[in-house]
């Protein structure tokens, strides 16, 4: 089922007309890849005392209480003002347990972008470290993940937010684009150009990609 199917479509008008059920298995369908970004985005330091689960149920319940705002003019994708709203809800998680201040919207880069949490290199070293299943030596993965790290660091924002948003969360190129608010053409080449720092990272470790 996809964003533009007709069974999702019929989901989402039927739980605007109040159908709990249909709203139930709506979000149960976007439910693995809002986990996703949950995970990516959630701060370390709630590791082991929030479950990204916990996230996702105050979400549908946020879900429930705003779909009405949504439905009075469904001016962008189901999918990512779910998302926008998940986004908002970690960041009140985020501001209960951390006791940290929201941001200031106007210094984001997209009207989505602005209620998400940024995932922090450490993560997503961490997790493209994770897929790297050839590299076994504790050693060389902790390299590896140095390197990724200052890699990601060193990145334009939204460059490092465009791996993200393809590789972690697995949005298409035009749900990116959308998310950050720049034209299609523009997400593919930052995405090109950021995983072009990460092959030249990968190939300055000797044997690295011979593995």
């Amino acid at each position: 089922m996809t964003e533009t199917s007709t069974e999702t479509e019929n989901l989402l008008q039927s739980a605007i007309q109040g159908d709990d059920a249909a709203l139930a298995e709506l979000f149960a369908h976007y439910r693995k890849r809002l986990r996703r970004m949950v995970q990516i985005r959630m701060d370390r330091r709630l590791l082991g005392r929030v479950d990204p689960s916990d996230v996702l149920q105050e979400a549908y319940l946020d879900l429930a209480k705003r779909l009405p705002d949504y439905a009075k003019d469904q001016a962008y994708p189901f999918f990512l003002w779910l998302r926008m709203l998940t986004g908002q809800r970690l960041m009140l998680t985020h501001r209960f347990h951390l006791q940290t201040a929201m941001r200031d919207a106007g210094q984001e880069v997209s009207l989505y972008h602005k209620a998400m949490p940024e995932a922090n290199s450490m993560s997503l070293a961490a997790n493209l470290l994770g897929r790297m299943t050839s590299i076994s030596e504790k050693a060389m993965r902790a390299e590896v993940q140095v390197k990724l790290q200052e890699t990601l660091n060193s990145m334009d924002p939204m460059d490092r937010e465009i791996l993200v948003l393809r590789h972690f969360e697995e949005l298409t190129n035009g749900e990116a684009a959308e998310v950050l608010g720049i034209k299609k053409a523009a997400a593919s080449n930052r995405h090109m150009r950021a995983l072009k720092r990460l092959k030249e990272t990968l190939q300055s470790i000797p044997g690295m990609l011979d593995r």
